[in-house]
């Protein structure tokens, strides 16, 4: 199972989705792809975004949570790792009280 909420992407973005996915809302696709088609859709998502763009990917994996989360282009929330789950964090001035270092430099580079 895949969900992928998309925010300020190119409408030609948007329709090729649909190929793969279905639509339930403006900018929210739900589908069942394999993991290689995941992936694949993942990359064009984040090359057809851009820098303006926002979206998040949300697929069934096996680990505690049953389920991972990737993001792309949301400079205010971040997916992070704590004791092996993935949290979201959002950015303000006491996040940075918490974050070691090589979590802020990771957090750069995303």
């Amino acid at each position: 199972m895949v969900v992928m909420p998309l925010e300020l992407v190119p409408p030609r973005l948007r329709g090729g989705l649909t190929r793969w996915l279905t639509e339930v809302a403006p900018g929210v696709y739900v589908g069942r792809v394999s993991a290689t088609v995941r992936d694949l859709l993942w990359q064009a998502v984040i090359e057809e975004a851009g820098e303006t763009g926002r979206a998040v990917l949300v697929h069934r994996t096996n680990n505690e949570q049953g389920f991972s989360i990737r993001m792309h282009g949301d400079a205010k929330r971040h997916v992070i790792e704590l004791d092996g789950l993935q949290l979201i964090a959002n950015r303000h001035a006491s996040w940075l009280d918490w974050m070691s270092n090589d979590d802020l430099e990771d957090a750069a580079d995303a």
